[in-house]
C-alpha cells in the first residue's frame, strides 16, 4: 500500500487529512483490527532492525549501531509491546460511582478516539520519535497524519516503506517534504497535533493549531540540569553523566544539560569524566560508537557557542581531538561558563557539558529553582532525606535518581515536560489517555428522587434542596 504524500500542495494535505476523517466517521478501526495491525506492525518492525540501523547512519553520516537498537529498535518494540499486552484494559469503560446525591443514577467513562491525529516527529531519534506516540494514537483508535524530520530524509522514506506494508493510507499516511510542507501541515485541522522539537518551535506550532482550535501535546527540551550532592561519589557520577551526555553525541532532548558540582570537586569530576570519554571511546573521533552531528549547521552553531564562551573566559577541556569534515564534535567541558552566554542560557543539544561549582547545595537547589522548568533533572545523591526534599522542591517533567535518561525507556512512565519543555504526556497508557477521549455517561433510572428537584421549590422540593446542599 502507498501512504506517502510526496512534497505536498497545502492543496493535497488538505484533501488528504478530510479523506482519513471521512474514513474514521464511517469505520474508526475496532479494537481486534488495532491489536492485529500492532502486532503486524511489530513483527515487520522487528525483522527490519538492520535496515533501519542502515539508514539512519546514512542520514547522520555516522550513527552508532548498537545506539541506534537501543533508543529506536529497543524503545520501540517495548512500546508495541505494552500496548499490544494492556491495549484491552485500556479501551473497557470504566464504571465510576457519581455520588450518593445522584442515587441510584450509575455512571461510567467511555474512551474514544479523538479522530486523525498530526504528528510532527524530529530527526535526532527518527524512528522512535516518530513509531513511539503513532502506536499510541493508533492503539486508541486514530487515524494517523505523520510527518518526519526532512533531515533524516533516508529514515523518513524506510518509515513510509514500512508502514506502508502494513497500514491501509486512510488509516496512516506518510507526509515527505521540506520545512514548507512542515509549515503548511502544522496549520491543518486536525483533532490532535503532536509535536516533538525545540521550545522556539514549538511556539510556533502552538500558534498556528490556535487557528483552528487544535488541541496539541508538545515534546519539547530547554536546559535539563544534573546535581551531583557534597559526598556523592564523584567517579560514579562522572561516569553515568558521560553515559547521557554522549549517547547520540548529545543530540537529546533529555540528555544532561550542564552538571552543578561541589567546588571541590570540580577538576576531579572533569578528570574522571575525561578519563571515562578516553576509555569509552579509545579512537578518539574515528570510534564506530560515537556519533556524527546531524547536520553541518549545528556543528556550526555548536563551534560558535564554544569560541563565545573560550573569550569570555571559560577554561576548555576537550576529551578528544574532533573532525569537522566529518563532523564529529568531541565531548567537551566548558569550566565555570559565565552566565550571559549562550551555553548558559540556551538548550545545547551536543556534546559540550558546562561545569557550575557551588559552595552550598542550597545554591544548586536554587540555581535550578530560578530558572524554567526542565524536561528532565538528575540528582546524584545518597542522603534519602535530602533527595527527598529535593524532589519534592524542583518540578521536571521527569527524574532519574544517580542516572541519566533511564526514566525515559519505561513504558510505564509518562514521559512529557512541564511549562516551557513542554506539555501533555505520553507512552504506555498514559499515550493511550492522551489520544483518547473519555466520554463520560450518567444512567439515570425511570423511578429516582430527583424528579422532586424541580419548581415550584416548595414543600418537599425545598427540604430535599436544603438537604443536600450541605
Amino acid at each position: 500500500m502507498e501512504v506517502a504524500l510526496q512534497h505536498p500542495s497545502e492543496q493535497a494535505l488538505a484533501e488528504r487529512l478530510s479523506a482519513m476523517r471521512e474514513a474514521h466517521r464511517r469505520k474508526p478501526p475496532s479494537l481486534a483490527e488495532r491489536r492485529a495491525r500492532l502486532k503486524a506492525l511489530r513483527r515487520r518492525f522487528a525483522a527490519s532492525l538492520d535496515a533501519m540501523c542502515q539508514v539512519v547512519a546514512a542520514d547522520f553520516g555516522r550513527r552508532s549501531r548498537h545506539e541506534t537498537l537501543l533508543a529506536d529498535g529497543m524503545t520501540v518494540l517495548d512500546e508495541l509491546d505494552h500496548a499490544i499486552r494492556h491495549l484491552p484494559r485500556w479501551a473497557r469503560a470504566r464504571g465510576v460511582f457519581p455520588g450518593f446525591k445522584l442515587w441510584p443514577a450509575s455512571a461510567r467513562l467511555l474512551p474514544e478516539p479523538l479522530g486523525v491525529v498530526g504528528i510532527l516527529a524530529p530527526w535526532n531519534y527518527p524512528v522512535n520519535l516518530s513509531l513511539i506516540p503513532l502506536v499510541a494514537a493508533y492503539a486508541a483508535g486514530n487515524h494517523v497524519l505523520l510527518k518526519p524530520s526532512e533531515y533524516a530524509p533516508r529514515t523518513a522514506q524506510w518509515l513510509a516503506a514500512l508502514l506502508g506494508e502494513l497500514f491501509p493510507p486512510e488509516q496512516v499516511s506518510v507526509v515527505l517534504g521540506d520545512a514548507t510542507v512542515a509549515k503548511a501541515f502544522v496549520r491543518l485541522p486536525f483533532d490532535h497535533l503532536f509535536f516533538t522539537g525545540s521550545t522556539a518551535i514549538g511556539r510556533e506550532v502552538m500558534r498556528a493549531a490556535a487557528e483552528h482550535l487544535v488541541p496539541v501535546t508538545l515534546e519539547l527540551g530547554g536546559k535539563s540540569p544534573a546535581i551531583v550532592a557534597p559526598g556523592y561519589p564523584i567517579a560514579h557520577a562522572a561516569e553515568r553523566i558521560a553515559a547521557g551526555k554522549c549517547f547520540n553525541a548529545g543530540q537529546t532532548c533529555i540528555a544532561p544539560d550542564y552538571a552543578l558540582l561541589p567546588e571541590e570537586a570540580l577538576r576531579p569530576f572533569a578528570e574522571a569524566f575525561r578519563e571515562t570519554v578516553r576509555r569509552r571511546y579509545p579512537e578518539g573521533a574515528r570510534s564506530p560508537d560515537y556519533t556524527a552531528i546531524i547536520h553541518e549547521r549545528q556543528y556550526q552553531r555548536l563551534e560558535a557557542w564554544l569560541a563565545e564562551a573560550e573569550r569570555e573566559g571559560a577554561e576548555i577541556v576537550r576529551c578528544f581531538e574532533g573532525d569537522a569534515e566529518a563532523r564529529i564534535f568531541p565531548p567537551t567541558l566548558v569550566l565555570e561558563p559565565p552566565p550571559p552566554i549562550r551555553l548558559s542560557c540556551e538548550e545545547i543539544f551536543g556534546p559540550i557539558l558546562p561545569l557550575v561549582p557551588y559552595r552550598r547545595y542550597e545554591e544548586a537547589l536554587r540555581h535550578v529553582e530560578e530558572r524554567p522548568r526542565p524536561l528532565a533533572l538528575y540528582f546524584f545523591d545518597q542522603d534519602r532525606g535530602r533527595l527527598a526534599t529535593a524532589l519534592a522542591r524542583l518540578p521536571a517533567g521527569g527524574v532519574t535518581v544517580n542516572d541519566t535518561m533511564l526514566h525515559v525507556a519505561s513504558p510505564k512512565l509518562p514521559f512529557g515536560g512541564i511549562g516551557p519543555s513542554g506539555m501533555g504526556v505520553y507512552h504506555g497508557e498514559a499515550g493511550f489517555r492522551t489520544f483518547s477521549h473519555f466520554k463520560p455517561i450518567l444512567h439515570q433510572p425511570r423511578l429516582n428522587a430527583l424528579r422532586w428537584l424541580v419548581p415550584p421549590y416548595r414543600g418537599l422540593a425545598d427540604r430535599l434542596i436544603r438537604l443536600i446542599v450541605r
